[in-house]
């Protein structure tokens, strides 16, 4: 028997082993899972979305905000008096925080009414009067808070209060207000203040009355002087009522009501956070909303994640009752008339790379997912008839794939300015008709969109008034319709377009040699290369030589306003479904050169002028497509574009992700979502089983290679 000093370092060894090995055994045993987990544990029963974002966006003050990063923020705690209903197609307005449409009448150059029916020449305003519903109330905020005595709290802070303030969350009393008109004007006279610079200033000038005289004379005002500085068109009547008064009649300004940009104001927000000491505190109206939407921004850590949490004094709103036919087959009726919203918090985590959001998406801790380029072929394959569907793997998790045209086009266009490949020369129309043969973007599409694409056969996309299907719709000029589908037309026809031009195999009659053209592009990074390569092959199909004139943003832009840039590539999302929203960009007086517009091409057209200026303000009717239809067939011919091609939009969905239908008008669409979160918490577990039997084995290799050096020890113990 050993003594009992030289067996305790044996024992203490051994039983050190011996409780790692079994507890990595037992481990096996237990129920434990999602060690990978990036949420607490106490969040996994909650109604909480989870979604992300590249990084922060740059304003979240609606009467700046432009984009569609920014108005996925927005769009949530902002409302404008009207909205898109969510299932309806094609999109249907209705009211918002009004309690119905708006009530237009039209008015002559005295301000009396006009009846109906009169024309256009006769109408010189268009009045709007909206009424807004009762009872609404914003977030709380510390803009609103008052003293026993009616006195703002924090309008007018101190040193001694600032020492304690470092975000908006550290101001105790938050209070809140009704939505009144008032708030609704004063969100106009925003859009007209020089200082802030709304980017939709110098169009809503054109339209609404007295817009640029107000803009003239609050030039060197402060923002807390617009309050009482009147508006001529933009009037509150009342606590619930104001109207605004436009130029002529403009049927499509409806829309316009459903952007964040008229969304309301309080006029305290902006006296609160124009404190010089707060916005050094980064404490502004860019960084911290204020809104009646269903969610209020409760967290903005630009460097992790942003919140959005359910707005306590929402008011009533429910999901839709009706929709369009297949929407019940679908599930997306299945809460209808039920109150709105359904998820109490949003969390945006910050992912700036697409390969870490991807494997979060597969074990279920993001609820929704586009598909990258890299991950596309993992989840998406097509059939023989060339439709998308999900790949097994996607199937077994019982993942669902959305896919949709968007309301977009992204286009090649030519600066019609050019001497070369601009003008209405029948030289320069048939260079552009040959390129728009050359240059295949339905092989553009299955190369670099992953087949995530429709080429365009016009201006118009699917889901906008005007657009045609099948045979009626192709573009004549690039290509032909056989066996019931429209095919492009030959290389051949583009060459022999080419040599009517007056380049005979892409040769120029002035220098004896290849025609050479420049394409400007913010394409110059190194992932570019091929795509840059792919227009050059395009262009020598032709025998004409592309030379790609790389540039930094900043600088294509000014290339763009003074005319500079010969061939771009330029895409368009709508602001409202509408034809006019796309035709403008063609229209004449809307050049970037000489008018600072959106006609990026500079073209200018007489006759289409003339059809724009009858068809933008009609009706939706046989006879707006009538004039849509020669609209579409003057630009096919003028060619100003390669039209390049309509995105569609791919969505990966988790099963218990309810109602989202595909909406790319409907920017207010979070409220809709519905979370299963016992059916998310099951996969999850299903999904992230840690699995401890690999550390088993570890410790047991382990346990082997100690226990010889512990023999060994204890032997020469004993022999000493």
């Amino acid at each position: 028997m050993l003594p009992a000093t030289l067996s305790k370092p044996l024992s203490r060894l051994t039983r050190r082993a011996l409780l790692l090995v079994t507890l990595g055994f037992s481990q096996t045993a237990c129920d434990v899972s999602q060690l990978n987990n990036p949420y607490p544990a106490t969040d996994s029963d909650k109604s909480v979305l989870y979604s992300s974002f590249a990084e922060r966006p740059k304003h979240l003050d609606p009467a700046v905000a432009y984009s569609s990063d920014e108005y996925g923020f927005i769009c949530q705690i902002y409302e404008p008096p009207l909205q898109y209903h969510y299932l309806k197609r094609p999109y249907e307005l209705q009211a918002l925080t009004a309690d119905q449409l708006p009530v237009v009448r039209y008015l002559d150059s005295q301000g009396k009414p006009l009846p109906d029916n009169a024309s256009d020449q006769a109408i010189v305003y268009s009045e709007y009067l909206i009424t807004l519903k009762p009872g609404i109330h914003y977030q709380p905020h510390p803009a609103f808070s008052k003293n026993a005595q009616r006195q703002f709290l924090y309008h007018h802070l101190n040193a001694e209060q600032l020492a304690e303030i470092d975000s908006l969350s550290d101001f105790k009393i938050q209070q809140s207000r009704e939505l009144v008109a008032e708030d609704y004007v004063y969100q106009i006279k925003r859009l007209a203040f020089p200082k802030i610079q709304s980017p939709i200033a110098e169009l809503m000038a054109g339209y609404i009355d007295g817009f640029a005289e107000f803009a003239e004379q609050t030039a060197k005002l402060d923002i807390q002087d617009l309050k009482n500085q009147p508006l001529r068109g933009v009037e509150a009547i009342g606590n619930y009522q104001y109207r605004i008064r436009i130029k002529g009649k403009y049927p499509q300004f409806q829309y316009w009501l459903a952007m964040p940009f008229f969304a309301p104001m309080p006029w305290e927000a902006d006296a609160f956070y124009a404190q010089p000491a707060l916005k050094n505190k980064n404490i502004t109206l860019d960084w911290f909303p204020v809104g009646t939407g269903p969610y209020w921004l409760a967290e903005n850590n630009p460097n992790r994640r942003m919140v959005l949490s359910k707005n306590p004094n929402y008011h009533a709103d429910f999901y839709p009752s009706e929709g369009e036919p297949g929407d019940r087959e679908a599930g997306w009726l299945n809460d209808a008339g039920k109150p709105l919203p359904f998820v109490d918090q949003v969390i945006f985590t910050l992912e700036k790379e697409t390969i870490p959001y991807w494997a979060k998406f597969l074990q279920g801790y993001y609820d929704a997912s586009g598909i990258a380029s890299d991950s596309f072929d993992q989840a998406v394959q097509f059939s023989a008839t060339g439709d998308p569907k999900l790949t097994p793997m996607m199937q077994k998790k019982q993942i669902q794939l959305q896919t949709s045209v968007a309301t977009s086009i992204f286009y090649l266009g030519f600066n019609m300015l050019d001497p070369v490949v601009g003008g209405d020369s029948e030289q320069a129309r048939k260079l552009r008709q040959a390129l728009s043969i050359a240059v295949d973007y339905d092989e553009f599409i299955a190369i670099f969109a992953n087949g995530r694409g429709v080429a365009a056969q016009g201006l118009l996309p699917p889901g906008i008034f005007g657009y045609r299907e099948g045979e009626a719709g192709i573009n004549p000029v690039t290509y032909q319709w056989q066996n019931d589908q429209a095919q492009r037309k030959s290389i051949a026809a583009a060459q022999q377009l080419m040599s009517e031009a007056g380049y005979p195999n892409g040769i120029d009659p002035k220098t004896g040699e290849k025609l050479l053209l420049y394409f400007d592009s913010t394409a110059t990074g190194t992932d570019d290369r091929a795509l840059m390569n792919w227009y050059r092959k395009q262009f020598d199909k032709l025998g004409i030589q592309l030379v790609i004139r790389g540039t930094d943003y900043n600088r294509f832009q000014e290339k763009m306003r003074t005319g500079a840039a010969q061939i771009f590539v330029w895409g368009w999302n709508a602001d409202y479904p509408d034809p006019e929203n796309f035709f403008f960009l063609l229209y004449g007086p809307n050049s970037k050169v000489t008018h600072g517009g959106e006609n990026a091409g500079n073209y200018a057209n007489p006759e289409f002028d003339r059809l724009f200026e009858q068809m933008r303000n009609m009706d939706n009717g046989p006879e707006r497509q009538i004039i849509i239809d020669r609209m579409q067939t003057i630009l096919r011919q003028d060619a100003p574009w390669l039209f390049g091609y309509y995105p569609k939009d791919f969505a990966l969905l988790h099963s218990w992700y309810k109602n989202l239908k595909p909406a790319r008008m409907v920017n207010n669409r979070l409220k809709y979502s519905r979370i299963d979160t016992a059916l998310r918490e099951q996969k999850r577990r299903e999904w992230n089983q840690a699995e401890f039997w690999p550390l088993g084995l570890v410790l047991l290799g382990l346990a082997g290679a100690i226990y010889p050096a512990v023999k060994a020890y204890r032997r020469r113990q004993l022999e000493t």
